[in-house]
């Protein structure tokens, strides 16, 4: 039998393969990662149950020093050997187990859905409507609901019955506001714990441009448009009835055609000056961006309170003449992305 040769092998080498056979044992991850909470993308409408795995709960400031009461009074009790000492720990330890579980117990099996929010402008309340629900059939008392910016709403659940609960929060700043999750918590019955959970819903505001305080939109006149007064399209003289198209205004539309089973047609008028709004960034030179989406965001809303069409340009961008309740959220909603 013949050995191996052994004279190149050295001791160091030796200690490279003992730490290369530890290597996988080694590999421990680091603690932080073994409490790093793993959020899972929610889409917009997921109803949300809060199981055992997703409350939380520690001591209130108030539940700690009724700790340390407890800890002195059991010292106490032990230095002096008083009878009924041990009796009150016990009892208001006790106490304090109980209250820990209905604390933890009022925020589990609730499910929360949140709703369809509004668009708003800048500078108003954004609401975010939630709507909650509870399988287990039991009251739940004082549960708060609260955004990250301090927005707080305090509510009592009743048994098996659903609840809309709107949150609002002040806007700042045009574009898609996420007020990120909502903290559902709970100190109930005796604020020595406090337990909480997230919401993670999905939810997100559109915020509209601030719209200036005075303006008047640009104008310029159709082409080939005559100043006849049934040349064009405006809010004057009845000309007929057209079929009803995707955006007209729901003021034009004839009502008594459609109670007749005549079909949805839409009234049409004609005006003596036939004219375009043409809400386009380029005419309004020399300003700064934030006024130029402020004036534009004005504009709109005089035109559509005024029935006209008009339609928006804005670099990269070209929405259609058009006019309507659709037509509007459509130029505010660029205007706010822009």
């Amino acid at each position: 039998m013949t050995l191996p040769d052994m004279g190149n092998y050295s001791m160091d080498a030796a200690a490279t393969d003992e730490k290369t056979a530890l290597l996988p044992i080694m590999k421990i991850p680091p603690l932080r990662h073994l409490f790093r909470l793993k959020r899972r993308p929610v889409r917009p409408g997921e109803t949300i149950t809060f199981g055992i795995r997703r409350i939380y709960i520690l001591p209130t400031g108030q539940g700690m020093l009724f700790s340390l009461f407890l800890l002195l009074l059991l010292i106490g009790s032990i230095n002096y050997q008083i009878n009924l000492g041990y009796m009150l720990t016990f009892l208001l330890a006790s106490l304090g187990m109980v209250a820990m579980i209905h604390t933890w117990r009022n925020l589990l099996g609730l499910s929360v859905q949140g709703g369809r929010v509004e668009p708003v402008f800048n500078g108003q309340e954004a609401c975010f409507p939630l709507h909650i629900s509870e399988r287990n059939r039991r009251n739940r008392y004082a549960v708060r609901f609260s955004l990250a910016d301090g927005a707080v709403v305090v509510r009592d659940l009743p048994a098996g019955e659903g609840q809309r609960i709107p949150i609002h929060a002040p806007t700042e700043r045009r574009g898609a506001f996420d007020p990120g999750p909502i903290t559902l918590s709970s100190v109930y019955p005796l604020g020595l714990f406090r337990a909480w959970c997230y919401a993670d819903t999905g939810m997100s505001c559109l915020v509209y441009p601030t719209p200036a305080p005075s303006g008047q939109p640009p104008t310029e006149s159709l082409e080939g448009g005559e100043s006849g007064g049934s040349s064009g399209k405006g809010s004057d003289d009845f000309v007929g009835l057209i079929p009803y198209r995707e955006g007209d205004s729901l003021r034009h539309i004839h009502w008594k055609a459609l109670a007749r089973e005549r079909g949805l047609v839409t009234k049409q008028f004609g005006g003596d000056q036939a004219q375009r709004i043409s809400l386009d960034w380029a005419l309004l030179p020399g300003m700064d961006t934030e006024i130029r989406l402020s004036l534009l965001c004005r504009f709109v809303l005089l035109a559509d309170e005024q029935q006209q069409h008009y339609h928006l340009k804005l670099p990269g961008l070209h929405l259609p003449e058009g006019n309507g309740e659709r037509h509007k959220h459509d130029c505010l909603a660029a205007l706010a992305r822009f």
